[in-house]
């Protein structure tokens, strides 16, 4: 998962996130509508829309698109009727993949998942798969150069689990629910958080040294993250930076 949650990183610095920024605020507000319709729109007592809206502040997700989300999933405003699905496959090298996606046409999204997967040299997989592997978890990123005592307690009182080396990076784990109080503590604490996600984290990971593979993991990865109906993918790579800088370039 870190690999993957780098590679999102290095994306983000280099502006492809603006480009996308308004097909992420779709895909946001459609989690938003989801989980308000599901749970109430109150997000004090929903904890799957208190984790949506702090994953759309993050986003910089103005409060009145938050608000317009909310109110279609309670009935206030025009919203649509979305199914959750999550697809399994793999990717090559043997990389775990799981794909959550929210859809008004289920064939057509089918469709298009298994389009990426036979066009880019993946394959699916039956449900259950690769899911067993993974379970949801709270994951920040802080740069490495952070004191380790600082970060310690700034995350520990904030509600973290636990903070660990990963590459040049710290990363800090907390339960999925608390994962955006976490990133506001440590950043009350004058730390900088580079990303904060609710997120599925493999139990297995696999280690890409490949260029060539690793290219074509990133190639499924985009692909299916481009597709409208597609929430969220979780992956188990972990390709190392010098291999992310060679497939960047």
């Amino acid at each position: 998962m870190s690999g993957h949650s780098k590679w999102a990183t290095i994306k983000h610095k280099k502006g492809a996130a603006d480009k996308a920024r308004g097909k992420l605020f779709a895909k946001i507000a459609r989690q938003i509508e989801v989980a308000a319709r599901e749970g109430g729109g109150d997000a004090t007592s929903n904890a799957t829309l208190r984790t949506m809206v702090g994953k759309a502040k993050a986003a910089q997700m103005t409060n009145d698109a938050i608000d317009r989300a909310i109110k279609r999933g309670t009935g206030e405003g025009d919203g649509g009727t979305y199914e959750a699905i999550t697809y399994e496959g793999y990717a090559p090298g043997g990389v775990a993949l799981m794909i959550d996606v929210l859809t008004d046409n289920r064939n057509r999204t089918g469709s298009d998942i298994r389009g990426v997967f036979s066009k880019l040299g993946g394959s699916m997989a039956e449900p259950g798969a690769v899911g067993w592997q993974f379970s949801r978890k709270g994951v920040i990123y802080v740069p490495g150069s952070v004191g380790e005592d600082d970060l310690m307690l700034a995350a520990i009182d904030a509600g973290a689990d636990d903070i660990a080396r990963d590459g040049a990076d710290w990363r800090v784990t907390s339960g999925p629910a608390v994962v955006f109080d976490v990133k506001d503590g440590i950043e009350a604490a004058g730390i900088e958080v580079t990303s904060a996600e609710s997120t599925m984290v493999s139990s297995n990971v696999v280690e890409v040294t490949d260029v060539d593979d690793a290219r074509k993991i990133l190639r499924i990865v985009d692909a299916l993250e481009d597709n409208d109906d597609v929430q969220d993918v979780y992956s188990n790579f972990d390709i190392p930076e010098s291999v992310l800088e060679t497939v960047e370039a």
